[in-house]
């Protein structure tokens, strides 16, 4: 059976060197010798979401494979889903649990983020019905150092009584402490700043409490990429006994944060340091072809209009698949290695470009909305610039009827 033809095409390839890339930079920021590699962070492997919109389970059989020792997910849903492709890879669970999850938790050996009593209460109840003994059930506690978005609170005696519930008779295992930063791309950040010496006091908190987890995490991709955060966050866990783990996201599918300076001068990754390939490539074909005289609209409302004798080209490509419609009339595809724009309004599931100036355009010419084709090449920072968004949801928009097809270099 032939299908429509958009496509996301996935180059496991490119996910697994920027993995090793991520890996090899931390090693390199902290100055760790090939003697001491055993003892560097550890970096996580983040695919919740369907990997930013790249097929999670096979990207993170694709990880796993790779030798990533932990995958990250949004919910228990996707941790059974990841843990299916992935028997061997703890998972962390890293938006807490809701009633009836416990159960999953325990049979699939999941690690989830906590911080809410609930949450505590469901494992414990579960454990007790299963019959577990103490220490048997692992999770990772995570602390608000100023994000205000989940995490315990610092303020008042809240996190001395969640610490509590570890007790030697518990089901509670702590396994981890971690927090998140809201301004990591920001350099010299006072917020980072403050954020991590309120995690290194809770940490002491912790510590005095008798508790000795063997995880600590707080960096992202941006802490991985630039790595001037990477030193205090490893002093922070070897004081406490524990490992650093980084939550590495973005960067795995090829694209680096925006770094901005304290004057809000923006600054890009040093490539030559850290480099990252895409992993997704997105294109369509050429449906149809037709030509429009001067003063001719195109696309709902008339909001373009031909200036001159105009050649269309229609993709059935609209925003049901994930094309932003802010992209209307602003927008570029590339066809034949040139850049197309849009024409009029994006439909649910078309799309017109003006290929006047392109050569001879021909119904099954491929077009790509994001990658190369010849010599230029659109990203999804460029594309969620035009809109005034962020690479995330340019990704993670891409609707599941667009089929992800696994590609390999030649």
């Amino acid at each position: 059976m032939h299908t429509r033809p958009v496509w996301v095409e996935i180059s496991h390839e490119n996910l697994i060197a920027n993995y090793l890339e991520l890996c090899a930079a931390v090693r390199r920021h902290l100055a760790l010798a090939d003697a001491e590699a055993k003892d560097a962070p550890t970096v996580l492997a983040v695919v919740k979401a369907n990997a930013y919109g790249h097929g999670m389970s096979e990207c993170a059989k694709a990880l796993e494979r790779a030798g990533a020792p932990w995958i990250g997910v949004t919910s228990v849903e996707e941790a059974v889903c990841a843990r299916a492709v992935c028997p061997t890879a703890k998972i962390l669970v890293m938006s807490g649990i809701w009633d009836g999850e416990a159960g999953a938790v325990i049979e699939h050996g999941l690690a989830p983020v906590v911080w809410e009593r609930f949450h505590l209460d469901l494992i414990e109840a579960e454990a007790r019905r299963q019959g577990l003994p103490p220490q048997s059930v692992s999770v990772h506690l995570e602390l608000d150092t100023g994000m205000s978005r989940q995490g315990v609170s610092l303020h008042g005696h809240l996190l001395k009584e969640i610490l509590m519930r570890f007790h030697a008779g518990s089901a509670l295992r702590l396994e981890g402490l971690a927090t998140h930063f809201s301004a990591p791309e920001v350099l010299d950040s006072d917020e980072t700043t403050q954020q991590r010496l309120r995690f290194e006091a809770a940490l002491r908190v912790v510590s005095a409490a008798g508790l000795r987890p063997v995880w600590i995490h707080g960096g992202n991709s941006a802490s991985v990429l630039r790595g001037d955060q990477l030193d205090p966050l490893l002093k922070a866990a070897t004081g406490v006994g524990a490992q650093l783990m980084l939550r590495a996201g973005l960067s795995l599918y090829g694209y680096a944060p925006r770094f901005t300076a304290a004057e809000k001068t923006v600054l890009r990754a040093e490539p030559a340091v850290v480099k990252l390939s895409p992993v997704l490539a997105w294109k369509t074909r050429v449906a149809s072809i037709r030509t429009i005289e001067t003063g001719e609209a195109v696309g709902y409302n008339a909001t373009f209009r031909a200036y001159r004798p105009t050649r269309l080209a229609l993709l059935p490509v609209g925003y049901a698949d994930g094309l932003n419609r802010l992209l209307s009339n602003r927008g570029w595809v590339l066809i034949r290695g040139q850049r197309a724009p849009i024409a009029g309004r994006i439909s649910m599931d078309q799309t017109i470009l003006d290929v006047t100036d392109i050569g001879d355009v021909g119904i099954g010419d491929e077009a790509v909305l994001l990658g190369q084709q010849g010599g230029e090449s659109m990203n999804a920072w460029e594309m969620a610039d035009q809109v005034g968004s962020i690479p995330y949801e340019v990704l993670c928009n891409i609707a599941a009827r667009v089929p992800r097809r696994t590609v390999r270099h030649t």
